[in-house]
């Protein structure tokens, strides 16, 4: 449980706060031609806190630029990049040092988490930069889904404290950064928000929130776990758009099924239970491309601290219900076909009847006459 504080305002922090914004942009893209046409570089793999023969490794590293610096309107200057993923996904992350005490640094997260709409400010410099990388862009959408996260990464806190002093000493303040709260949070929510921390040294520290984490780790140990929310978010915007598209696709079948079944309805269920397969291919397809982007090979560390990410952002969630989902279209699928298998043997039986009725009447004429 965290303890009181005192004198925070003479605590000194340093380090930077950084932007995560992703734009779901299309359906996949060509990193090979893309790399061609902005001669732009793949990004390297992170290092790891610890010498260890496994490593967290892209079976696409994504294509990384610089990006043009983002000018809020309270004149805060972010310098930033851009990463562009195999699967569909632009990653654009702004970053600002900050040195100052706690009181700052909460003030800074309540305002950029709940004032500041950075993805509304990014998305024309991304747009700018997609014109040119158009020829790589698979399938692009006219409507971009987005997500945006915050890190708090300090690399020094005055007094070298320990994670446990750091706890005990500052919880309630690293609580309210990661909710973006300037109010006195309740000690219950402060725990819950505690409760999603992670350290692998006795030095260093990641607390993951929904829609911030803060960092206690020098630069070069942060960098897997920036690495990591970045991917966790992409994913989470991916298995979003599998959502929206399984829902269009369900309200479009559910409508021609509810127009009825009668011969001809049943008839045109064929054409539709193509495209809702179709569609069913596309999402698994995709779902696995997303799904294993990343391998994490021998480092478990990674593994857990990637696994915490991705449950705060919401990642199980999404792709449970995309799952669901899933399931019910195939369930669609099933009755759509035997639908169409019906309507089909019976007019296969009703063309046998009339070539029989046929014959009947040509054998009967060739009596009568």
């Amino acid at each position: 449980m965290p303890g009181p504080e005192s004198q925070s305002d003479e605590i000194i922090l340093r380090g930077s706060v950084l932007v995560l914004l992703q734009f779901d942009v299309c359906e996949a893209i060509k990193l090979d031609l893309l790399q061609e046409l902005i001669d732009a570089r793949p990004m390297e793999h992170p290092s790891l806190k610890h010498p260890a023969p496994g490593y967290v490794r892209y079976q696409r590293p994504p294509i990384v630029m610089p990006m043009e610096t983002l000018v809020l309107e309270s004149g805060e200057r972010l310098q930033g990049e851009i990463k562009y993923y195999d699967y569909g996904v632009v990653s654009v992350v702004f970053q600002l040092p900050f040195a100052d005490g706690w009181n700052k640094l909460i003030g800074l997260a309540s305002r950029w988490v709940w004032d500041v709409d950075f993805a509304a400010q990014a998305t024309e410099l991304v747009r700018a930069r997609l014109k040119r990388a158009a020829p790589a862009l698979v399938k692009p959408y006219e409507k971009w889904l987005s997500e945006d996260y915050l890190i708090f990464h300090m690399r020094e806190i005055s007094g070298t404290p320990s994670i446990t002093e750091l706890i005990q000493q500052h919880g309630t303040r690293i609580a309210q950064v990661v909710r973006g709260d300037t109010g006195q949070l309740a000690e219950s929510e402060c725990n819950e928000v505690l409760q999603s921390r992670i350290s692998y040294y006795a030095n260093d520290l990641a607390v993951i929130g929904w829609n911030a984490a803060f960092l206690f780790d020098s630069a070069t140990g942060a960098e897997t776990a920036i690495q990591l929310l970045e991917y966790a978010n992409s994913q989470l915007l991916e298995f979003r758009h599998y959502d929206d598209l399984l829902t269009d696709e369900l309200e479009r079948v559910y409508k021609l099924v509810d127009q009825g079944t009668g011969l001809f309805a049943r008839w045109r269920l064929a054409k539709s239970a193509t495209q809702l397969h179709t569609v069913l291919l596309d999402v698994a397809e995709l779902t696995e491309h997303a799904d294993n982007a990343i391998k994490f090979l021998s480092d478990m560390f990674a593994a857990r601290l990637y696994r915490l990410a991705a449950s705060k952002v919401g990642v199980p969630d999404y792709k449970d219900l995309v799952g669901k989902k899933v399931h019910t279209a195939e369930e669609l699928y099933r009755f759509m076909v035997d639908q169409f298998n019906q309507s089909r043997a019976f007019l296969m039986e009703l063309t046998v009847v009339i070539i029989l009725v046929i014959e009947l009447v040509y054998m009967f004429q060739g009596k009568l006459f």
